[in-house]
């Protein structure tokens, strides 16, 4: 009897310690489900969840879990450890879900961490470890996800594609100019008078010099001719219209004189209301204000003529001052002046820039594909032209496209010291730091942009790939045919919208078919990936190493085409 209790007392023991055995392992990698896998960067963050099962049996009563995602760099060696999800047994005492013994239970993670560039290429583990009264047992890592796709990234791998403004010159190869003259006739007369002609004459004589001028082209010469508020409609018609004939025949014998003859067009104002209002404004006669108010409730000319005609009695300065100004004829005289020839310009650039102002200068850069022309023609704007915000702005441009960021941004600081509200210096200075990943520092900039144009639109696009908003990229690039743009329909899924926009690009450069590669691969099409594979390297052969290393072609490196290319 004795021996049978001791037998069973043995049984009990070995129960209760086989019954509290602690799991040795997690969950195996094939019983884990990583979603995505590879791991994806947007906004700035790598999140993946890992979902799986507690088996039957596993998950003891008095058992407490805690799972670690840990990022591992297998570049660097680098370690990010996210956040803990802890599980715990039905008698374990608690407050993280419980996990029933016979039955298992889901097992549901959500790993999330901070982009590290170190970490481009990376593997997903956790890391379990086991608790059960005071023993902590820690299981062996589970990898649950290898690689991280970093394709939102492309949008900084070509910094000029941010979005910059060249700001224009206002260089006319035409310019228009006029010139004036005037004359005066006595009240209710219409001859032209000699103390008044002179006037006339220093403009004929001018037009005769411009017309002999290559440089010049006499576009069109006018007459108005006026008479004062103060007569009757029918009179004052009839003055006007003599003023405008008498000014033209005199010009006329004027310009027969000099042998040059031009097409005169002429009008006539009868009561020159306007002119009169203009001349009271300017004038210091008292109470000014308010006879134009009181003139103004007249709408009828007649009642208007008679009350100018009782205040001119009142203010010896109406009839002495205000209206003898208004009988008149003015000539205008309305001329071209051609500009300096293109080739011109380019020679002067180099050659002796003192020579061009400033809008020559500028325009000269235009002239050149060449961006390192362009970079000598800026400097020289800074050069003779300090104070002028342009040059320091366009510059900038110019130095950004050659990839030379630093002097780029010193440029554009340049250019904001001058003025700091210049839509295109604040443009492409967030843009510099769009480059640099200093979101919040551009959004401040791009609030003074406003009124640049679309690039604005694009800059604020960037920002939106960084941010992980892919739909409100596609919105705020629009139609845009560029690199970019396509980029944002790439991550929004619309690939058919991307691989219209690539094939439109003018200009395609070793991005443009890279990007053409990612959408050729998400779609499975293995010709299209090794012909844009090709044009990409050729035009670039540092695009080789990345196709070697991006995640997106990774299924088609068993392909010999695809993989001969890249090896």
């Amino acid at each position: 009897m004795k021996q049978r209790s001791i037998i069973f007392t043995a049984l009990l023991v070995m129960f209760v310690v086989v019954g509290c055995k602690i799991p040795k392992e997690f969950i195996s990698s094939s019983g884990l489900k990583a979603t995505p896998n590879p791991l994806e960067l947007k906004g700035g963050l790598i999140e993946c969840t890992v979902e799986g099962n507690f088996p039957e049996k596993y998950f003891r009563k008095n058992m407490e879990l805690s799972v670690v995602p840990v990022l591992k760099s297998t570049k660097t060696g680098a370690v990010l450890r996210g956040q803990a999800k802890v599980y715990q047994g039905e008698k374990f005492k608690g407050n993280n879900p419980v996990i029933n013994y016979k039955k298992g239970g889901k097992y549901e993670q959500k790993a999330i961490f901070s982009y590290d560039s170190q970490f481009d290429q990376c593997e997903l583990y956790l890391e379990a470890t086991v608790k059960v009264k005071k023993k902590v047992i820690t299981l062996e890592p589970v990898k649950v996800a290898d690689g991280l796709i970093v394709t939102p990234n492309l949008i900084y791998s070509n910094p000029s594609e941010l979005g910059s403004k060249v700001i224009k010159d206002n260089f006319e190869r035409v310019k228009e100019e006029k010139e004036d003259a005037e004359i005066k006739f006595l009240i209710q007369q219409a001859n032209v008078r000699a103390s008044e002609a002179k006037n006339i004459n220093n403009l004929t004589e001018n037009v005769k010099k411009a017309s002999q001028d290559s440089n010049l082209n006499i576009k069109k010469l006018e007459i108005s001719s006026y008479a004062s508020p103060d007569g009757g409609i029918e009179l004052n018609e009839k003055l006007a219209q003599s003023r405008e004939t008498s000014t033209k025949n005199y010009i006329n014998s004027q310009m027969k004189k000099l042998k040059a003859e031009f097409d005169i067009s002429g009008s006539f104002t009868a009561q020159d209301w306007e002119g009169f209002k203009q001349l009271m404004d300017n004038s210091d006669i008292q109470d000014k204000e308010l006879i134009l108010s009181v003139l103004s409730m007249y709408s009828d000319p007649e009642q208007r003529e008679k009350e100018i005609k009782n205040l001119s009695a009142a203010f010896t300065e109406i009839k002495e001052k205000i209206l003898p100004q208004l009988r008149r004829s003015k000539i205008t005289m309305t001329k071209e002046i051609m500009g300096k020839s293109d080739a011109e310009i380019r020679r002067l650039a180099q050659e002796d820039p003192s020579k061009l102002d400033a809008e020559e200068l500028l325009y000269a850069a235009t002239l050149y594909d060449n961006l390192e022309s362009q970079k000598s023609i800026y400097q020289k704007s800074i050069q003779y032209f300090p104070s002028d915000v342009r040059g320091y702005n366009n510059l900038g441009v110019v130095e950004y496209e050659l990839g030379n960021v630093a002097a780029a941004d010193r440029n554009f600081s340049r250019a904001l010291e001058m003025d700091a509200n210049n839509p295109a210096a604040n443009l492409n200075k967030a843009s510099i730091l769009i480059s640099e990943g200093r979101l919040g520092e551009a959004k401040t900039y791009l609030g003074n942009a406003a009124g640049v144009g679309e690039e604005l639109n694009y800059a604020n696009g960037a920002i939106a790939i960084a941010e992980g908003d892919y739909y409100k990229a596609v919105t705020l690039y629009g139609a845009a045919n560029t690199n970019n743009s396509a980029l944002a329909r790439i991550l929004n899924k619309d690939y058919s919208g991307a691989r219209n926009i690539l094939s439109n690009i003018e200009k395609p450069d070793a991005k443009t078919y890279y990007l053409q590669s990612i959408v050729a691969a998400r779609t499975n099409n293995v010709n299209d990936l090794v012909k844009s594979a090709t044009n990409a390297i050729n035009t670039d052969r540092s695009y080789r190493e990345k196709y070697l290393n991006d995640l997106e072609f990774r299924e088609f490196m068993s392909n010999n085409a695809f993989s001969a290319l890249v090896k």
